[in-house]
């Protein structure tokens, strides 16, 4: 399949309305791997007024028609498992295994979606007055601007795009600049399965104008945007002037409770191929380790052997593990977050610095780091790359209260075979994923919510779909 790396408005393939480019590198070769349009507020505002324009028919027609249209669209997708997993990988780095399982994930985002969406019902409501009756009917927002990141490409795509789409919502979207390939390749995949002028488009630019043309712009009625949570502020404070609803998923720190009476041996592998997925560049990821004192030692007898083994390299290679950073700003952020650590007392058991005769690339060594005191960054900062800080706690107690302690409430995870532990430990927990016993606390078809400073609202599952529809109460009187 040829696929057109182009901005997409109004049921066209276009350049940038200023001519402006930007270059798309591989972050295994610093390679470029493909020149496409990098466009301004002015390209966001035709885009949005064709969402506009398209809206009215396409909320209008049967959940059935678009139904339809997003289930031929996840079957192409899965059909093209193998050239789509490439491109993600050659503009994100990550291991081409897991760009196969990204794009598998954002073709079930299409289809359950495609299926929720004929189940969007509204109720009926007794009166309590005998001439009147009242029926609640759930209606489509209106245009919708989707700002997505670059560590899961297609499949943060996918989550919004889908749901808003299925709900009748028409689609403004700016994907990442450092991945926008992804997106531009599910953008034709929607169009080869016959989306409507204008229900569709794709925008690639400077975040900052595209993001205010999208809140200043009255008819977009809303704004999804994944990302950081200092971006997510920005378009809070933006919000509470133009009344633009927000969906918002933003950053995480999640913390790993581990009890004694765990597994050790088996929760060590798993944390060790669920911490460097991605190389670590995951707002769900595990981060914070916290190992009760007496099973510190056999854990770390475990995870620094296996984080050794894992093999750091280009995506497309069959045997790694672990691919570059996303970019060279990024990776030097890291860098310091270790070397910081380090200066206050923190050792790197393993890693901690570039992996020898790596000269291309942003690579950064799987790392393990211990002795991580509380007022560390390496704690309480998101670091959004393959490093494992490890600290201890002493009982149930005072592990919730250590991993209370950040502004984010993204996800957790608890680790232990005592239910009343369980239930304490995930009851007393502050985020909306919690995972008791396993590494992916989310699906599909179940809510992704976070608290806090992690976001606003929810993606995937009923909620996801909800968060796209307005409520409408229709209130008859005077009935005879």
């Amino acid at each position: 399949m040829t696929y057109i790396y182009k901005q997409y408005i109004n049921g066209e393939w276009v350049e940038a309305s200023n001519g402006g480019t930007w270059e798309v590198i591989n972050p295994a070769t610093e390679e470029v791997v493909q020149t496409v349009p990098y466009g301004t507020a002015d390209d966001a505002n035709a885009a949005i007024e064709a969402a506009a324009r398209a809206f009215p028919e396409w909320a209008n027609q049967t959940a059935y028609k678009r139904a339809a249209i997003l289930k031929k669209a996840s079957d192409i997708m899965r059909s093209r498992l193998d050239e789509l997993a490439r491109t993600t990988t050659l503009e994100c780095g990550k291991p081409l295994s897991q760009s196969r399982g990204e794009w598998f994930t954002a073709a079930d985002l299409f289809e359950w979606f495609a299926e929720e969406c004929k189940r969007v019902y509204g109720r009926t409501i007794p009166s309590r007055v005998p001439r009147k009756r009242m029926t609640v009917i759930k209606q489509p927002i209106g245009v919708v601007g989707v700002i997505t990141a670059w560590n899961f490409p297609a499949y943060n795509t996918a989550r919004a795009w889908a749901a808003a789409l299925a709900a009748g919502c028409t689609v403004v979207a700016k994907p990442a600049e450092d991945t926008p390939l992804t997106a531009m390749e599910m953008t034709n995949i929607l169009v080869e399965a016959g989306i409507p002028t204008g229900v569709m488009n794709l925008i690639n630019g400077e975040p900052a104008p595209i993001g205010q043309a999208m809140l200043d712009h009255p008819d977009c009625r809303k704004i999804s945007f994944t990302g950081s949570t200092e971006v997510g502020r920005i378009l809070m404070e933006g919000s509470a002037r133009t009344f633009t609803r927000l969906g918002l998923e933003l950053g995480g720190n999640a913390p790993v409770i581990v009890f004694p009476d765990a597994d050790i041996a088996r929760v060590a592998k798993g944390a060790v191929s669920t911490k460097y997925w991605n190389a670590g560049q995951a707002c769900t990821g595990p981060q914070r380790f916290m190992v009760q004192e007496s099973a510190l030692q056999q854990f770390i007898d475990t995870v620094v052997p296996a984080v050794e083994a894992l093999k750091v390299g280009n995506g497309l290679e069959s045997d790694v593990a672990v691919g570059p950073i996303i970019n060279e700003r990024q990776r030097g952020r890291i860098e310091s977050l270790v070397m910081e650590g380090v200066a206050h007392g923190a050792t790197v058991l393993t890693g901690g610095s570039r992996p020898a005769g790596m000269d291309k690339g942003f690579f950064y060594q799987p790392t393990v780091v211990t002795n991580v005191a509380l007022d560390q960054r390496l704690y309480h900062e998101e670091i959004f790359g393959p490093v494992m800080p490890i600290t201890t706690f002493n009982d149930v107690d005072e592990a919730i209260y250590m991993a209370n302690q950040t502004p984010y409430g993204l996800a957790a995870y608890v680790w232990t075979n005592d239910l009343n532990t369980a239930i304490k430990a995930y009851e007393g927990l502050e985020f909306g994923l919690v995972g008791v016993n396993e590494w992916y606390p989310q699906a599909t078809e179940a809510p992704f919510v976070g608290w806090k400073a992690s976001g606003l609202g929810a993606e995937a599952g009923a909620e996801g779909l909800e968060d796209y529809l307005e409520t409408k109460l229709v209130s008859i009187g005077n009935i005879r």
